[in-house]
């Protein structure tokens, strides 16, 4: 069905003439246990309150419970690991506080050796380069040179002494 039509509610007329109009019967009000199913006391737009057929609603099946499933063994082992990690780094951040001031010693001695090793490889090759130079003697070259002729080819050796 598209759409269900629109009913118009309407009251009934009043006679225009006020003294010809008698008003009916007043009727009893019925018990909320003696209304039939399908019907519901509705309040129409004029403020009166009415009983009315209303469309029941539509047959859902009741939702079946959820089996309980088993817990993953991934969710066990997280589950007991975590208070585990919990504790050890509490108790490795207790132990750095305590080891602080040790650990404050220790990064300064670092520097320390650091500093010596950059002094020792800039400074032993510049001390070993001048011990050489001043043990031994000046270098001596002495140089030979040949020619054969007016325009002969000169030849010539170079030595180091």
């Amino acid at each position: 069905m598209p759409y269900d039509p629109a009913y118009e509610i309407t009251t009934k007329a009043l006679n225009p003439d006020p003294l010809a109009y008698q008003p009916g019967p007043t009727r009893a009000v019925m018990l909320p246990q003696e209304i039939p199913p399908g019907v519901q006391l509705v309040t129409l737009p004029g403020g009166q309150r009415a009983l009315a057929y209303v469309q029941p609603p539509a047959h859902t099946p009741p939702l079946a419970p959820a089996a309980a499933q088993p817990v993953p063994a991934w969710a066990k082992t997280t589950a007991l690991l975590a208070p585990t990690i919990g504790l050890g780094i509490a108790a490795g951040g207790i132990g750095l506080s305590y080891a602080a001031p040790g650990l404050i010693a220790m990064s300064h001695a670092l520097w320390a050796a650091g500093a010596l090793v950059a002094a020792a490889v800039i400074g032993v090759p510049a001390l070993i380069s001048g011990a050489r130079r001043r043990v031994t003697a000046p270098t001596q070259i002495t140089q030979n040179i040949t020619a054969n002729g007016l325009f002969g080819r000169a030849n010539g050796t170079i030595n180091h002494h």
